[in-house]
């Protein structure tokens, strides 16, 4: 999956929690925290493998679920002991949830359920073919990507795809725009406390 999409999913998945459990919708820390911990365990393992080949695939340390869980698990706590709670819910929540997003990509788009993509170091995913550094390996990627949306005809899965990132942004506007809702806030503080 690709990091934007695994925002909206992180993103998706927490405010209907949230609007299902709190009975409302996420603050910007919260956002934040979510769309974060989303799109971490790619950040983690992609530089990683690609660029410093420390790790032979881009699913390794970042996507073990031998880490995630004690990582949730730990700033879990540490929101919550700073009274921060809901935050450290949405850390844990967008993290795990990308480890469960990416075994499902794997199928729709490969047509195998890939759990060993999860179980690193226990079981280390094989590279799937050379690649360059960073920004070439995205580049490939992201050019068959490209080459998909301009051929116009999309899949099942790329309508599906855009289907849910309307509805995020739709959510996103019901809940008030966190984030951008705090951002705006804090510039007319300054700029009222200016005059």
């Amino acid at each position: 999956m690709w990091p934007w999409e695994h925002a909206i999913v992180g993103y998706v998945v927490y405010s209907l929690f949230s609007h299902l459990v709190y009975r409302d919708a996420p603050s910007g820390l919260e956002a934040f925290a979510v769309v974060f911990a989303s799109v971490l365990p790619d950040l983690i393992d992609k530089p990683l493998a690609w660029q410093f080949d420390i790790f032979e695939s881009g699913y390794a340390l970042g996507h073990s679920v031998f880490f995630a869980v004690p990582l949730a698990i730990v700033v879990g706590a540490l929101a919550r002991s700073v009274g921060r709670s809901r935050a450290g819910l949405a850390f844990g929540l967008g993290y795990l949830i990308h480890l469960p997003s990416d075994i499902l990509d794997t199928y729709v788009r490969g047509d195998e359920l890939r759990y060993d993509i999860v179980l690193w170091p226990v079981h280390p995913v094989e590279p799937i073919g050379e690649h360059t550094d960073f920004f070439g390996e995205f580049t490939r990627l992201f050019g068959r990507y490209q080459q998909e949306l301009l051929a116009g005809d999309l899949s099942t899965y790329m309508w599906f795809q855009f289907s849910i990132a309307v509805f995020a942004a739709l959510l996103w506007l019901y809940d008030g725009a966190p984030v951008l809702r705090e951002f705006l806030r804090g510039c007319l503080r300054v700029l009222s406390s200016g005059r």
